[in-house]
């Protein structure tokens, strides 16, 4: 079994910074593509910034410059920083990851979702 633990979310100021973790655990023998969505209310969810096992990035142009995300491959963790935060920005977050079990196709995988509420 596989398990994607988000954590991180909470409300902050326009103009000021959060970080998101999410650490992917259980028998996992390989994961390609981390990354981290988001869905605002009546909005579908949207890709903010993805990082393969390689380094390659990929940003959403709303969060480029803003958005910086980083991996720690021997820990399986996704970590998102999200600087100059504006109140668009507002939404539930999650975590998302193209992995390999033993003895298993690659496949997706998603975390609960973390709220990331941005005041004005």
């Amino acid at each position: 079994q596989v398990q994607l633990v988000e954590s991180g979310g909470g409300l902050v100021q326009a103009g000021g910074s959060l970080r998101l973790s999410c650490a992917a655990s259980g028998s996992i023998f390989r994961i390609n593509t981390m990354g981290w969505y988001r869905q605002a209310p009546g909005k579908q969810r949207e890709l903010v910034a993805s990082r393969t096992s390689g380094g390659n990035t990929n940003y959403a142009d709303s969060v480029k410059g803003r958005f910086t995300i980083s991996r720690d491959n021997a820990k399986n963790t996704v970590y998102l920083e999200m600087n100059s935060l504006k109140p668009e920005d507002t939404a539930v977050y999650y975590c998302n990851a193209d992995l390999k079990q033993y003895g298993i196709a690659y496949r997706e995988y998603w975390g609960q979702g973390t709220q990331v509420t941005v005041s004005s």
